[in-house]
């Protein structure tokens, strides 16, 4: 007979006639089990406000932290242009993130096709003279004059609504073999390399982690996700090792066998702010020349102003998106709007981890921005996206009284 208690039960083996209970520790699948299970219980609605209310924060706290860098590198006729930037840019991108919800997964789906080829084309233009821009070396934006763009940033909200769109159509069929998911290998593989080729390993890295998580979470085998891409991948890594030398210096600098003054900086940087920091606008490293200390490299400012308190509170405020975004896609009936809201936030949440693991010197170098608080328009928007479009999976699901009873 199992007790009340929710970590572990009470249970009489069949074996043990003298009436010898044993204790039994429930495992970390069965807990999950037990969370989708309460949680298609809980109102969407509510999750969905909790996220919308966590990237408003992000957002907020990302415009402090811009208006402190530009306070303190800009000229001051160039500061007051610089931060009522950053304000329209927050707004737009609030905006957007509302429209998103409005919109919603549903009335985007029978668009998906077509965007998927749109952003095919897009990520080949990145090549083009004269349409695609080369910064630093990489082909990964489209300058179209008004507007820059990475494309890259894009293909990963609609790769990802591509594959959930393709696994719920498959139904059943879709982990039976190789052949219902080839087109699905086929589509990231393709995605993949095209970023590869702009010398974006990074972000072909994320992307195709998305589109695996979203494509496993959507019944596809693990043995034909592990037997296809993942060789594949690892060849790719294999031969950017080997032969470009922007990779080669990048590994280099993560094994200790080159020097990089801007991973340096920015430890430095989260080491001066101790426990509370030095205060906003006081930092000193962008004094030093650390290159794209509000973009790519943006966390170790927030440590350096916050200190250890500041940075705790940014990774709790995401863990918090993360969290609510979870029980958000459980709540969420339709199969379509909670697989694709889970492929969306978790882009979000690999992002998050690939900047603070390469400013804490855990990974190699990378251009990553931080989601709602970096410098960058694309991110962004992108990340509104991701998040609005989640937000709107919930708000069209019923609400909680007219939603059928919870078995538990």
């Amino acid at each position: 007979m199992l007790t009340q208690n929710p970590f572990r039960t009470m249970a009489v083996e069949a074996g043990a006639k003298q009436g010898v209970r044993v204790e039994r520790q429930w495992t970390i699948f069965e807990r999950f089990s037990d969370l989708t299970a309460s949680s298609r219980a809980r109102d969407p609605h509510t999750h969905a406000m909790r996220v919308f209310a966590v990237v408003a924060a992000l957002m907020g706290l990302g415009f402090l932290v811009q208006a402190s860098h530009a306070a303190t590198t800009m000229a001051p006729d160039r500061f007051l242009p610089t931060l009522i930037e950053q304000a329209l840019l927050r707004a737009g991108a609030l905006i957007a993130l509302l429209a998103a919800a409005r919109v919603g997964l549903n009335r985007l789906r029978p668009c998906i096709p077509a965007l998927t080829v749109l952003v095919l084309v897009a990520l080949v233009l990145c090549y083009v003279p004269g349409v695609g821009a080369s910064k630093n070396g990489s082909w990964r934006w489209i300058d179209l004059g008004v507007v820059a763009f990475q494309p890259s940033e894009l293909a990963r909200v609609i790769a990802v609504l591509w594959i959930a769109d393709r696994c719920v159509r498959l139904g059943p069929q879709v982990g039976q073999g190789l052949r219902p998911a080839l087109p699905m290998l086929a589509v990231t593989a393709a995605f993949f390399l095209l970023i590869v080729g702009e010398v974006d390993l990074g972000g072909a890295l994320i992307l195709a982690c998305c589109l695996l998580a979203t494509m496993f979470v959507g019944g596809v085998s693990a043995r034909q996700l592990v037997g296809t891409l993942v060789p594949m991948m690892g060849a790719a890594l294999a031969v950017a090792w080997m032969f470009v030398p922007y990779v080669q210096r990048r590994i280099g600098m993560f094994l200790g066998h080159e020097t990089s003054t801007q991973v340096q900086e920015g430890l430095a940087a989260i080491g001066r702010g101790g426990l509370a920091g030095l205060g906003l606008s006081h930092g000193v490293a962008r004094n030093r020349g650390v290159p794209y200390l509000d973009s790519d490299f943006v966390f170790a400012q927030i440590g350096e102003e916050f200190g250890w308190l500041g940075m705790l509170l940014v990774l709790g405020l995401f863990a918090a998106l993360l969290w609510n975004g979870l029980l958000l896609v459980l709540s969420v009936s339709d199969r379509f709007l909670s697989l694709a809201s889970f492929g969306l936030l978790i882009s979000i949440g690999l992002q998050v981890m690939v900047h603070v693991q390469v400013v804490s010197g855990l990974a190699p170098p990378k251009g990553m921005t931080l989601p709602f608080i970096s410098h960058g328009g694309t991110s962004l928007f992108v990340s509104s996206l991701c998040a609005g479009l989640a937000i709107g999976s919930a708000l069209a699901a019923p609400p909680r009284s007219t939603r059928a009873p919870s078995p538990i």
